[in-house]
């Protein structure tokens, strides 16, 4: 049981940096510092897009408008540290 515990906790940690550099990545790109024409940027764009577009999806159709500014991430990794921290407060007792 401690070792899932565990195991679930390094997989949010593991999905919030996957969130941090799917931002990072695409205003780099947007930006014109990265070029999309290089396969291995692409490659990383394209596997941090399908890793956390479904989520980001789901929060997108509850968040208003905001014309331009996307802030569906910052709400996905605040949703992520909330369970991480209800983890350890409720969860993480019980086990031990």
């Amino acid at each position: 049981m401690i070792a899932i515990f565990y195991l679930v906790l390094q997989i949010l940690k593991l999905y919030s940096y996957v969130v941090i550099a799917n931002v990072v990545i695409s205003w780099l790109v947007a930006f014109n510092v990265l070029n999309t024409q290089n396969r291995f940027v692409y490659s990383i764009l394209e596997v941090t897009y399908r890793l956390t577009n479904p989520a980001l999806n789901k929060i997108r159709s509850f968040l208003p408008n905001l014309g331009s500014i996307d802030i569906s991430p910052v709400i996905l990794l605040l949703l992520i540290w909330f369970i991480e921290m209800c983890m350890k407060l409720y969860i993480a007792p019980m086990i031990f």
